[in-house]
């Protein structure tokens, strides 16, 4: 089911993920974080996409969002 989140603009936010059954997604979560920090750019979620099935996709209402 497709669906996004995000902070408001110029808010943080916490992220509780709760994944049943439990499937390996911790690589996928630090993955976020060095994103975060600018280690690594956004596009890298792009080439991991596939091994987390984790696809992204544009929308008029998320591109309005950050916009």
């Amino acid at each position: 089911m497709p669906h996004a989140f995000a902070a408001a603009s110029g808010e943080g936010a916490d992220v509780l993920i709760v994944i049943t059954p439990g499937v390996e997604r911790f690589e996928y979560v630090r993955h976020l974080e060095r994103i975060a920090y600018g280690k690594i750019p956004p596009e890298s979620l792009l080439e991991i996409q596939e091994l987390y099935d984790t696809y992204f996709q544009q929308s008029e209402a998320g591109n309005a969002a950050r916009a």
